[in-house]
């Protein structure tokens, strides 16, 4: 089956998860796989995903959701706790739907989502793929350039196509040309949504407690990764200009269970620029063909 036709049979349904709406995009059959999107400006599930969604779905139910905040889903996340809010999120969605386990893929914001959720209850994650996923070391070092050109988005004079192109092109990506102004100008849009620019769902902590929010958005100060026994893939562009590559080897050396892959000449989105790479690994991967 095609990509295209793949895509254009997505089961949508917008579902009620403690009193918020989670959008979530289906298809597929067999073990349920969760894939978690990014948090850059205009993001969400399916454009996060769509190169890969066809192939995973061959072998799975792939569940692809617009994380808290984002897409179709009800805005707003808790800024004291923004990974354990997306995960209580998540978590949610799963007993909406009558998941007791799932697979979890995710990709940067949602790499740390999944992350956050495996810690703080294991039982409920099979295996889980992440790429370049958040809070890695974050307190051990100053911000890159990617990530403060997109924590500054929203800040200064406001969100604009241009920031959000020059993000795209000199950040998120190893190949600029890769990215058609279809998806720029797609993501634009969605970004200034007034409910997004509002309570923008990724952003720098602040106030009294930020210092402990900061600390709690680590996870190598978490003493309970050493102890997380779920099987991880670690995949991780070698060229990402957001989130250092080094995390890789913090998380490889931290988690009891962790396989790492590093991509050459990639940057901040492995399963977009690395598709077909991407698809077989995850797949083996979560097949148990490590």
């Amino acid at each position: 089956m095609s990509t295209q036709t793949e895509l254009a049979s997505l089961r949508e349904r917008l579902l009620d998860v403690a009193g918020k709406k989670i959008f979530v995009a289906e298809t597929g059959d067999g073990p349920p796989v969760l894939m978690l999107h990014g948090g850059g400006p205009g993001a969400s599930g399916v454009s996060n995903y769509y190169r890969n969604i066809a192939e995973l779905a061959k072998d799975h139910r792939v569940i692809v959701p617009d994380l808290p905040g984002y897409g179709r889903s009800t805005k707003g996340i808790d800024g004291a706790d923004p990974f354990g809010s997306l995960a209580d999120g998540i978590r949610g969605l799963m007993d909406r739907l009558d998941l007791d386990k799932a697979h979890l893929v995710g990709n940067s914001y949602g790499g740390a989502c999944a992350l956050r959720l495996a810690l703080d209850t294991p039982d409920r994650v099979d295996r889980m793929v992440l790429m370049g996923p958040g809070g890695i070391g974050t307190t051990r070092a100053l911000p890159t350039p990617g990530l403060n050109s997109l924590l500054n988005y929203y800040s200064g004079d406001g969100p604009s196509r241009l920031k959000l192109e020059k993000f795209i092109r000199q950040y998120l990506v190893f190949n600029a040309a890769d990215i058609p102004d279809s998806v720029i100008d797609a993501r634009y849009r969605d970004s200034i949504d007034p409910e997004v620019v509002a309570a923008p769902p990724l952003r720098r902590p602040s106030g009294p407690n930020a210092l402990r929010t900061l600390w709690k958005m680590d996870f190598t100060r978490d003493r309970r990764l050493s102890r997380l026994p779920v099987p991880t893939l670690v995949l991780w562009g070698a060229a990402d200009k957001v989130n250092r590559p080094s995390g890789g080897r913090m998380l490889a050396e931290r988690l009891p269970n962790c396989d790492l892959y590093l991509v050459a000449n990639t940057g901040h989105w492995v399963q977009f620029e690395r598709a077909e790479l991407f698809n077989r690994l995850c797949a083996d991967f979560l097949a148990g063909r490590r």
